[in-house]
C-alpha cells in the first residue's frame, strides 16, 4: 500500500481583492510552495496522487450549521464591496467569489484521504489544502478558515466508517480553537494542540487556549492544550512534550475506551502525514540527519556525544508541567511516570508579558516563515539522503515456511565471509557450534548491510543470543557506529569489559531490580501491566534513547525475555525513531515464528498490534521508575518533566 497525496490546483483560486495587511499572508503561494517542494524532493511522483473532490453540503453539515453553509454558498454571487463587508464581520478572514468552491475542495480532500486510508487503498497520506480549517467554528469563519476540514473529516470517519476513537494532533503556531469547541464535550475525540500562547498575548488571545482548558462534561480530559509561552522552542522541547504528555495520554485513551465490536483509531495531523511520507515512500528516517536532542548534561564521560543542538528550556518544562498537572486527574498514566504533577498554571506579571500579536502581524509572519523553513529543511533532507535498497531484512537460523511476510521484506540467506565469522566466534565457545556459527555469519552480514547503508533495519534469530549480542555490539562499534543503544531483555548481561568511552548505552529490561549502575548502564524490571510497560517505555526508554542520539539501536530478546508479542512489536516500532530507522533485533531461537513475523512487519512500517485493555501499573513498578528517574534525571535532560525551582 502507498502513501496518498490529495491536492487540487483550483484551491489556489481564492485571493485577497483589497488591501488588508492582516490577511495578506494568506495567499495561493502558501499552497503552491508546498507542492513545489514535494516535487523538488522527488516525493510527489512516489505517492498515490488523488484529485480533491468537493465536500457535499450534507458533509459540511456534519460540523457546521445549515445557515452558515448557506451564507458561505451565497458569497459566490457577491460583489467585491459586499465580500469585504461580510469579511469584516469575522476575525482575520477574507472572502472571494471562489472561496466556497475552494473551501469545499479543502474539506473534500480530507474526506477523500479518510476514505483512501480506511478502505485500504492507501496506508496513510497527506492532504495539501487551502483554505485551512482549524479556527473555523460551527457558525463562524475565523483566522483564514472557512470550513473546519479536520473536524469534518473526524465526524465523517465516525459516521461513514464506524471509527470509534480519533486522535487529532494540531501542530500550528496558533491554537485551533475551532476544533476544540466542536469536540470539547466529546470523549470519542482526543484533541491535542501545542501552540504559541505567550500567556494569552498571542492570537487568538483566548483563556481557553491555556493548559487548564481540558474539555467539558464527559469530554473532560479529551482536550489537551500545551501552550508555549516563549518563542524559539526546539526539537528537545517538542520531543519532551511527545514523551511526557501526548504519548502517555494517547496510549491510555486508545486502550481504555473499548466499545463492543471492532475498534479503529485515526490520527489526523500534518505531523503524522509528513512522517508517513518519510516511512512509506522508502525513505527511512535513518538516512536523514537525526533530530538534535538533549544529551546528558555532563559530557565529560563521553568525548563522542555531539554538542547539544537543542536543549530543554525552562519555559518549555514549565508548560509541560502545567499541562500534566491539569490533565493528571483524568489520566492515570501521567501519575505513573516517576514524578507527581503539581498545578502551576501559566502566569506572568504584566511587565513581563509581550505585546499582543495578531494573526497577520510581523511576529506572526515570522512564525509562519519559521514553520515553512522547518518543512523546507525536512524536504531538503529527504531529497539529499540516499534510500537503502532494502528496507527490512530477516535472517533466520532455520526455515520458517509458515511465516507470512510482505513480499518486499528480504529473506536473507547470505553470510559474512567465513574468516570474519571465525574471528568473532573465537570470543565465545558457544558460537563455534554449527547452528550458532551459521547464525552468527548471517547476523554479521545483516549488520554490515545496515551499517553500510544497504539495509535500513533487520531481524535475526540465533541459538546464542547473549554471545551473539556481544559480537554484534563490538562489530558495530568497530565498523563505523559512533553510538549504540542496546536494549537487552531477559537473561542477558552487559559484557564486563565493554569499552568505557561513552559510545554504548546499555539498558536491561527484566533486571532483578531498578538500578542505575552508571549514566550509561541502567537496569529496570519488566512490568506485568500495560500501564507499567508503557510508563517504562515512554518515561525511561525513549527519553534515554532520544537523549543519547544513537546511530544504531540493538534490541535483544534473550531467554525468558517475558515480552508479549504486541509489547515487543511496540518497543521495536518506537525505537525506529532515535536512530532514524537503523534497528537490528536479535531473537533467541526458541521464540515463535509469530513473534519474528510481527517484528518484521512493524520494522517495515506497519502499525504494531494493540496491547489490549489498559491496566494500572503496580505500586512496585511506579516506585522502581521513581527511583531510576531520581538517579538519572540530573544527567539526562529528556527525563525532566518539571521546571527546576528557583529559576527566574
Amino acid at each position: 500500500m502507498r502513501t496518498a497525496l490529495v491536492y487540487h490546483e483550483e484551491m489556489t483560486a481564492a485571493r485577497l481583492l483589497w488591501d488588508d495587511p492582516e490577511c495578506e499572508i494568506e495567499r495561493p503561494e502558501r499552497l503552491t510552495a508546498a507542492v513545489e517542494r514535494l516535487q523538488q524532493g522527488g516525493l510527489e511522483q512516489r505517492c498515490l496522487q488523488l484529485a480533491a473532490r468537493e465536500a457535499s453540503e450534507a458533509e459540511l453539515g456534519l460540523v457546521h450549521s445549515p445557515e452558515y453553509v448557506s451564507l458561505m454558498r451565497g458569497t459566490q454571487a457577491l460583489s467585491t464591496e459586499e465580500l469585504q463587508a461580510l469579511s469584516g464581520q469575522y476575525d482575520a478572514v477574507y472572502f472571494h467569489p471562489s472561496t466556497f468552491h475552494c473551501a469545499r475542495l479543502a474539506a473534500g480532500a480530507a474526506l477523500q484521504l479518510v476514505d483512501a486510508v480506511l478502505t485500504g487503498t492507501a496506508h496513510n497520506g497527506l492532504a495539501l489544502v487551502r483554505p485551512p480549517g482549524h479556527h473555523s467554528q460551527r457558525a463562524a469563519a475565523n483566522g483564514f478558515c472557512v470550513f473546519n476540514n479536520v473536524a469534518i473529516a473526524a465526524r465523517y470517519a465516525q459516521k461513514r466508517h464506524g471509527v470509534h476513537r480519533i486522535l487529532i494532533v494540531d501542530w500550528d503556531v496558533h491554537h485551533g480553537q475551532g476544533i476544540q469547541y466542536i469536540f470539547e464535550d466529546d470523549p470519542s475525540v482526543l484533541y491535542f494542540s501545542w501552540h504559541r500562547y505567550e500567556h494569552g498575548r498571542f492570537w487568538p488571545y483566548l483563556r481557553e487556549s491555556d493548559a487548564d482548558a481540558v474539555g467539558l462534561g464527559p469530554g473532560r480530559g479529551f482536550t489537551v492544550n500545551l501552550p508555549w509561552n516563549q518563542v524559539g522552542m526546539g526539537n528537545a522541547d517538542y520531543m519532551a512534550a511527545f514523551l511526557h504528555v501526548l504519548l502517555p495520554v494517547a496510549f491510555e485513551a486508545l486502550s481504555c475506551l473499548s466499545p463492543p465490536g471492532p475498534v479503529h483509531s485515526l490520527t489526523l495531523s500534518w505531523c503524522s502525514s509528513q512522517q508517513a511520507l518519510t516511512r512509506r515512500l522508502g525513505i527511512p528516517r535513518g538516512r536523514c540527519r537525526p533530530l538534535p536532542s538533549a544529551s546528558p548534561t555532563s559530557r565529560s564521560c563521553c568525548k563522542c556525544w555531539p554538542a547539544a543542538g537543542s536543549v530543554l528550556c525552562w519555559s518549555a518544562l514549565e508548560s509541560i508541567q502545567s499541562v500534566r498537572a491539569a490533565q493528571a486527574p483524568h489520566w492515570t498514566s501521567l501519575w505513573q511516570q516517576g514524578s507527581t504533577p503539581t498545578l502551576s498554571l501559566s502566569t506572568c506579571s504584566p511587565e513581563r508579558r509581550p505585546s499582543p500579536v495578531s494573526p497577520g502581524g510581523p511576529k506572526c509572519k515570522a512564525a509562519e516563515a519559521q514553520t515553512s523553513a522547518v518543512l523546507s529543511s525536512l524536504l531538503d533532507r529527504l531529497h539529499l539522503c540516499a534510500t537503502p535498497p532494502v528496507r527490512t531484512a530477516i535472517a533466520l537460523t532455520a526455515p520458517a515456511a509458515a511465516m507470512v511476510l510482505p513480499p518486499d521484506i528480504l529473506r536473507q540467506e547470505e553470510s559474512a565471509p567465513r574468516e570474519e565469522t571465525q574471528a568473532w566466534a573465537r570470543l565465545h565457545e558457544a558460537l563455534t557450534q554449527d547452528t550458532a556459527f551459521t547464525a552468527l555469519g548471517k547476523v554479521l552480514h545483516l549488520l554490515n548491510g545496515i551499517l553500510d547503508g544497504q539495509v535500513s533495519s533487520g531481524i535475526a534469530t540465533t541459538p546464542a543470543a547473549a554471545s551473539t549480542l556481544e559480537v554484534v555490539l563490538r562489530q558495530g562499534l568497530s565498523h563505523g557506529a559512533q553510538r549504540v543503544f542496546c536494549v537487552a531483555l531477559g537473561q542477558l548481561d552487559r559484557p564486563p569489559d565493554l569499552d568505557n568511552d561513552g559510545r554504548t548505552l546499555w539498558l536491561n529490561i527484566r533486571g532483578k531490580e531498578a538500578a542505575a549502575l552508571s549514566t550509561l548502564h541502567v537496569s529496570v524490571p519488566l512490568s506485568g501491566t500495560t500501564g507499567g510497560f508503557l510508563s517504562c517505555i515512554l518515561a525511561l526508554v525513549l527519553p534515554l534513547a532520544y537523549g543519547f542520539q544513537p546511530d544504531l539501536v540493538l534490541v535483544a530478546l534473550g531467554p525468558a525475555h517475558g515480552l508479549q508479542d504486541p509489547q515487543a512489536a511496540l518497543l521495536a516500532a518506537l525505537l525506529r525513531g532515535p536512530a532514524g530507522g537503523r534497528v537490528l533485533v536479535l531473537v533467541e531461537q526458541e521464540s515463535t515464528c509469530q513473534l519474528v513475523g510481527v517484528l518484521a512487519r512493524v520494522l517495515h512500517g506497519d502499525p504494531p498490534p494493540s496491547l489490549g485493555p489498559f491496566s494500572v501499573a503496580s505500586p512496585d513498578d511506579v516506585q522502581a521508575l521513581v527511583h531510576l528517574r531520581g538517579q538519572l534525571e540530573a544527567k539526562w535532560e529528556m527525563l525532566q518533566v518539571a521546571a527546576p525551582s528557583g529559576v527566574p
